[in-house]
C-alpha cells in the first residue's frame, strides 16, 4: 500500500465515501430496504437483553470505545511513534483522528437521526445516530494500526495475524453497538465506510514514511573520489519478496545519485564472505548488505580494512549490530541510512580456540554457556513463524543450564577461577531482547567487556536481571562479574556451547579473543 503510487489508495478512499454517500442518501430519504435490514436489530437486542450478563459485557466494550477512551488510545499511539522516531506516522494518526473525530460530529448534527426506540434504557443515548461514533472511532484506528504494521512489521505470517485481530475487533464493537440498541445496521455501516475513506484518503495526502536524509541533510564531504559506485549483498531468504527489494533500492540508489546497483546473492554454501570479496573487486565505494546477523558478519569481517563502508540492512532476527549502531529496522529508513547516512569507525573482534577457524570474527559478543545454549536450542522452524519468540522459548528450556567452570585472563595476565552460567563477552552493551548488559561497552572504545553470571538458583534469575536493568553496583561475592580489556581468554574445565553474534559455533573448551581497534567502516544515522 505505501510503495504503491498514491492513485491506488485514492481510488479506494472515493469508492469507500461514494458509497457511504450513498448510504446517507438512502438513510435520509427512508429507503424501504433500508429501514427493513435496520429493523432486524430490534430482536438482535431483545436476545441480547435475555442473557442479562451478555449486557454487562457489552457495557464494557462500550466503554472502552468511547469519544474519550479513543482519545486516550490516540494519544498512546501518536506518543509512541514519536517517540520510536516515526514522526510522519505519528502526524498521520493525530490528524486522521482529529478528522475522524470532527466528521462524526458534524455529521451527527447534520443528519440528526434519532436512536432506536429499542435501545438499552440503561445509559440511554439522545444524540444523533448516524453514523455510529464508535463504528467510525474504532474503524479509524484499526485502519491507522494496520497501516503501521504494513510499514514497520516485516514478518507477512504476523502482518496477517495483526490484520485478523483489528477486523475481529472492528466488528465486535459494530455488533456491541447493534446489540444494546444503540445504533441501527446503517449507522455502523456508514461509520465504517466513513472512516475506512478518511485513512485511505490520509494515507494518499500524507505519506508515514520517513523522509531521506538525502532530501533533509546536506550531503557529507567525501575524504577521497567516489565514482558511486554501489553493490548490494543479499540473503535473498530474508526479504519476501525480491524482485519488490531490488524495486526499493534502485529507486532510493537513483534518488541519492548512486549508479545503478550491482547484486550479489549469498548461499547456502557462502554467507557473504565471498559475495563481499567480489564486490570489493569489482571496485565498489559502498557495499550494502541485507540479512540477518551471520550474514553481516560475514560481509563486515571481509571488508575489514579495506576502507570500504558497509550499510546495513537489518533483515534477521537478532539484528544486533543494526540497533547497536541506532539503525532503523524499517527496510525504507535502513536503505536511506545504508545510502546517505556518515560512516563511522567500529571494532571487531577476532577470535580463535578449539574447533574455531583461524579467520573468524564477530561484531557483537561472543558467548559460553546459557547464552549460547538458547542460540542452540531455538527451532527453526519456529524461529520463521514467531521471530524472536522462538529465542524465548528456548531460554525457558535452557534457563537452568549447568554451572561452567571457567578461568579468565584480561590482556595476557594470570588467570583467575570463576563458577558462572553464562559467560558473555561484548563488543557492545545491548544484547538480546533490547537487554542493556554491558551499560559503559562502546562499539569504537578498543576494549572487551566481560560479563559472568552465577544465579545460584531458579529463582535467583529475577533479582539478578533487576540488578542488571538497574545498574547496582555488585558487591564481592554477588552472582555478577565483570572485566575489561582488550584481549580476552576464557578457559572454561569442560566443553560448553558457544555462540558468536547469536550463531553457534558448536561445542569447546577456549575462546580467545582480541579487539582491533577501528577496523571496520560502517554507515550510520546523521
Amino acid at each position: 500500500m505505501l510503495d504503491r503510487p498514491r492513485q491506488t489508495p485514492l481510488i479506494f478512499a472515493v469508492a469507500c465515501l461514494v458509497v457511504f454517500g450513498v448510504l446517507a442518501a438512502g438513510v435520509q430519504a427512508d429507503w424501504a430496504w433500508i429501514k427493513d435490514v435496520d429493523d432486524t436489530g430490534r430482536s438482535l437486542h431483545r436476545w441480547a437483553d435475555d442473557h442479562g450478563g451478555l449486557v454487562d459485557v457489552l457495557r464494557g466494550i462500550e466503554i472502552a470505545f468511547d469519544t474519550i477512551a479513543t482519545l486516550v488510545w490516540t494519544a498512546v499511539l501518536t506518543i509512541a511513534m514519536y517517540a520510536k522516531g516515526h514522526r510522519r506516522a505519528a502526524v498521520l494518526v493525530l490528524a486522521v483522528m482529529a478528522a475522524t473525530l470532527l466528521a462524526t460530529y458534524l455529521t451527527k448534527a447534520a443528519f440528526g437521526r434519532h436512536r432506536p426506540l429499542w435501545q438499552e434504557r440503561r445509559w440511554s443515548l439522545d444524540n444523533g445516530s448516524f453514523p455510529s461514533g464508535h463504528a467510525t472511532y474504532i474503524t479509524a484506528l484499526a485502519g491507522l494500526c494496520l497501516v503501521l504494521a504494513v510499514m514497520l512489521v516485516r514478518r507477512s505470517n504476523i502482518r496477517r495475524l495483526i490484520g485478523v485481530g483489528l477486523v475481529v475487533v472492528v466488528v465486535v464493537v459494530c455488533l456491541d453497538r447493534v446489540l444494546l440498541g444503540r445504533h441501527y445496521w446503517s449507522d455502523v455501516t456508514g461509520g465504517v465506510l466513513m472512516s475506512a475513506g478518511l485513512v485511505l484518503l490520509g494515507v494518499t495526502l500524507y505519506n508515514p514514511l520517513p523522509r531521506s536524509h538525502a532530501l533533509n541533510a546536506l550531503p557529507l564531504p567525501q575524504a577521497l573520489p567516489s565514482s558511486n559506485d554501489l553493490a548490494v549483498v543479499l540473503n535473498p531468504i530474508k526479504v519476501e519478496d525480491v524482485a519488490q527489494f531490488q524495486a526499493i533500492v534502485h529507486q532510493m540508489a537513483s534518488e541519492s545519485g548512486w549508479k545503478e546497483p550491482r547484486w550479489y546473492f549469498t548461499t547456502a554454501d557462502d554467507s557473504g564472505t565471498g559475495q563481499a570479496e567480489q564486490a570489493s573487486v569489482d571496485g565498489a565505494d559502498l557495499v550494502v548488505v541485507c540479512g540477518g546477523d551471520g550474514t553481516v558478519r560475514e560481509v563486515c569481517a571481509e571488508l575489514a580494512g579495506t576502507g570500504i563502508p558497509v550499510g546495513i540492512i537489518p533483515a534477521g532476527t537478532g539484528n544486533l549490530l543494526a540497533r547497536n549502531l541506532d539503525i532503523p529496522l524499517f527496510l525504507r529508513a535502513a536503505v536511506d541510512v545504508a545510502l546517505n547516512g556518515q560512516d563511522r569507525a567500529i571494532d571487531m573482534v577476532r577470535v580463535t580456540g578449539d574447533g574455531v577457524g583461524d579467520d573468524t570474527h564477530f561484531m557483537v559478543m561472543a558467548g559460553m554457556g546459557f547464552d549460547a545454549a538458547i542460540m542452540e536450542g531455538v527451532n527453526e522452524d519456529i524461529k520463521k513463524k514467531v521471530g524472536w519468540l522462538a529465542y524465548v522459548l528456548s531460554a525457558l528450556k535452557a534457563l537452568m543450564f549447568p554451572t561452567m567452570r571457567l578461568e579468565v585472563s584480561i590482556d595476557a595476565g594470570e588467570f583467575t577461577k570463576h563458577r558462572a552460567r553464562t559467560c558473555v563477552v561484548g563488543n557492545v552493551g545491548s544484547l538480546q531482547g533490547g537487554m542493556n548488559l554491558i551499560p559503559d561497552a562502546a562499539i569504537d572504545d578498543g576494549q572487551l567487556d566481560v560479563v559472568l553470571l552465577y544465579p545460584r538458583r531458579f529463582l535467583s534469575w529475577i533479582p539478578l536481571v533487576v540488578r542488571v536493568l538497574s545498574r547496582r553496583e555488585e558487591r564481592a561475592g554477588e552472582s555478577v562479574a565483570r572485566f575489561k580489556g582488550r584481549s580476552v581468554v576464557v578457559r572454561a574445565s569442560q566443553e560448553v556451547p558457544r555462540q558468536l553474534d547469536g550463531d553457534s559455533i558448536g561445542m569447546g573448551q577456549e575462546l580467545h579473543m582480541e579487539c582491533i581497534h577501528g577496523r571496520l567502516l560502517v554507515r550510520v544515522p546523521r
